[in-house]
């Protein structure tokens, strides 16, 4: 098992190798390939932070922005150095935070409700019903937590990623980094055992 998580690793590290190559000899089409290769993950996190869709696709685009704006100031020597996907997800996250001191100092606008997208894979609109309202319930506690946690919980245990990581975005070392993780679950586990469809969720993963 070790063999093949060393393996996967390594590949990782190779493909982010080319990135970065790439971004030194054309960087236009070097950040094309970024995108191609990160805009999951962005999204992904980004949603965690966001009301809607919209709202994340919103802040993926905006953070993708301001990376390009970031590499173009950028020499050889330190896009060389650079770890792309904590990176990225550290300015996702900047943004994030700035798009929510914005929001705090204007009026809220209506909810705004979804359509829901056509069955896919065999499910039924139940079924997609049920596992949207979960992902929105599951949101909403998240939310509850204070940033940092938030954050932490959201890159280590929806997103994957190491510790290491979760300290590069958060900008502190990897002890802190597992801190809060784990105050951030402590806070997540009695929130989610009040909610009897999150709790069953859980338990049939």
């Amino acid at each position: 098992m070790s063999g093949i998580v060393d393996d996967v690793g390594q590949r990782a590290d190779e493909a982010e190798s080319r990135l970065r190559a790439h971004l030194v000899s054309d960087l236009d089409g070097g950040f094309a390939a970024l995108v191609r290769e990160h805009r999951g993950v962005v999204y992904s996190v980004a949603r965690q932070f966001s009301r809607d869709r919209s709202d994340a696709e919103d802040l993926a685009a905006d953070a993708f922005l301001r990376a390009y704006r970031a590499l173009r100031g950028y020499d050889a020597g330190r896009l060389e150095t650079l770890r792309l996907r904590p990176w990225l997800l550290a300015i996702l996250r900047n943004t994030a935070r700035n798009a929510a001191r914005d929001r705090a100092r204007r009026p809220a606008p209506p909810p705004a409700f979804e359509t829901a997208d056509e069955p896919a894979g065999g499910a039924s609109v139940e079924q997609r019903a049920e596992s949207a309202d979960v992902q929105r319930e599951l949101g909403a506690l998240l939310a509850q937590l204070p940033e940092v946690q938030r954050t932490a919980v959201v890159l280590r245990h929806v997103v994957g990623l190491g510790t290491a990581e979760v300290a590069e975005v958060l900008g502190c070392p990897e002890g802190t980094a597992k801190s809060h993780v784990s105050r951030g679950l402590r806070r997540l586990r009695p929130l989610v055992e009040n909610r009897p469809g999150l709790r069953e969720e859980g338990r049939n993963r």
